[in-house]
């Protein structure tokens, strides 16, 4: 009797797990995106942007959440599709590319930066993420000119709602705070040529 039983018992324990282990729900993958491409000027300016630095916190495939003032939730199942560093540098650089006109614009170090008028290094303080709320971005960037070093530095902090689309309302968010940053970079590499002049 107890060996019929056993018999029964264990395929339908090996059943009901590989049914359990089923049923655990795929990674989905998001990345950020460029702005749309404003309208019209062009100029021969050239931009290297990077090195760019994230903090050690997101610095991770998993989408690190906001749990609380001081908890994070790493979320195995929603991550980016590349690198946040890498992800960041490729927006940044086709917003520059767009809003300044040119398409001079290449990420460091993977071109000689010394053929690049201009160098943008970004350092993001904080990218933070809480899906049906907000993205918040803080960084500080430095531009410098080749020629003969002069440079501007400033800081971008913004904070862009996310209330709907879960995740890919998140990333959108994202993407419009780096089109923020894009822009005051842009403002300053614009500044910058202005002077040389």
């Amino acid at each position: 009797m107890m060996r019929r039983l056993a018999a029964i018992a264990i395929p339908c324990i090996v059943v009901i797990l590989a049914a359990g282990c089923g049923s655990t729900p795929g990674s989905r993958f998001y990345t950020l995106s460029a702005a749309p491409a404003p309208a019209g000027t062009s100029s021969d300016l050239s931009v290297a942007v990077g090195p760019v630095t994230v903090p050690a916190v997101v610095d991770r495939p998993q989408i690190v959440v906001s749990a609380g003032p001081n908890q994070v939730r790493l979320d195995e199942f929603n991550r980016w599709a590349a690198p946040l560093q890498s992800n960041i540098s490729r927006v940044v650089a086709d917003n520059l590319a767009a809003i300044l006109g040119t398409p001079r614009v290449t990420l460091f170090p993977q071109t000689m930066s010394a053929a690049a008028d201009y160098r943008a290094a970004i350092d993001v303080q904080t990218f933070g993420s809480a899906p049906g709320e907000a993205a918040t971005l803080d960084a500080v960037w430095t531009v410098s000119r080749a020629r003969d070093g002069k440079s501007q530095t400033g800081r971008t902090a913004v904070r862009e709602t996310a209330p709907q689309g879960g995740y890919d309302g998140l990333a959108a968010a994202h993407s419009r705070a780096l089109a923020r940053l894009s822009r005051d970079i842009a403002d300053a590499v614009q500044a910058l040529a202005r002077a040389a002049h």
